[in-house]
């Protein structure tokens, strides 16, 4: 592999450590062990041991080894990683939630840092485009009251974390009697626009409390006409 080479595999979102990773175990095995550390492959790789076919490149296979360090590595050492592609993307840092949040709230969800990247947009740059089929299917009148329940519940949150963030939509529940599905579905279409994101605490936690009371009160107003 060539310089070129390894770094289109920087660009499409591989760790440097789970290419390394991936190669190591091109041709080459120590038992049914798939994951190995760096000073693992040091201490383990042998040359004769090196099977001679010829490997096969299995992008699954990478996929599937990048997607277990997203998860497992220190979020604010993942983050280190995400920076580069969010500033090709253009976005600006200072206008968004923290990296390491971002990485805690979508590894689960991606197999890829440019993935991660992508889902990430939402919270960097103002919401101005909204799902047509997403806005027809929640924003509806007996959405209102939820919406502005929840608003006010988040308003007065004196801390603003993804735990605080769910209780104020138990809190909302409860005082409605209803349940999440009746609140979170919504408020997820207000944040992003769209019925596609995380889970919906980390969701409204990335947006900032000034901007996720913004973007509620746009949904707030588009409900208030079909009220």
């Amino acid at each position: 592999h060539n310089a070129a080479n390894v770094m289109q595999y920087r660009d499409e979102g591989y760790l440097p450590h789970a290419l390394l990773n991936y190669l190591v175990r091109l041709g080459w095995s120590h038992g049914d062990q798939e994951i190995f550390s760096i000073p693992e492959m040091i201490e383990l790789f042998k040359i004769e041991d090196v099977n001679s076919k010829a490997s096969r490149l299995d992008p699954t296979k990478l996929n599937w080894i990048n997607s277990h360090y997203l998860k497992t590595d220190a979020p604010e050492d993942v983050a280190k990683h995400l920076q580069w592609h969010m500033e090709q993307a253009g976005y600006d840092l200072a206008k968004g939630p923290a990296l390491a949040d971002v990485v805690v709230a979508l590894r689960d969800r991606v197999d890829t840092l440019k993935q991660m990247a992508e889902r990430a947009a939402v919270w960097y740059q103002p919401l101005t485009h909204y799902d047509e089929a997403a806005v027809a299917k929640q924003f509806i009148p007996a959405a209102l009251l939820p919406m502005q329940t929840v608003r006010a519940e988040l308003a007065n949150l004196s801390e603003w974390s993804p735990a605080a963030i769910h209780a104020a939509m138990q809190t909302t529940g409860e005082k409605l009697g209803v349940g999440l599905g009746k609140i979170g579905p919504a408020l997820r279409v207000a944040i992003t626009g769209t019925q596609q994101s995380p889970s919906i605490d980390h969701t409204v936690f990335l947006a900032g409390r000034e901007e996720a009371l913004k973007r509620i009160d746009a949904a707030l107003a588009m409900l208030a006409k079909l009220a």
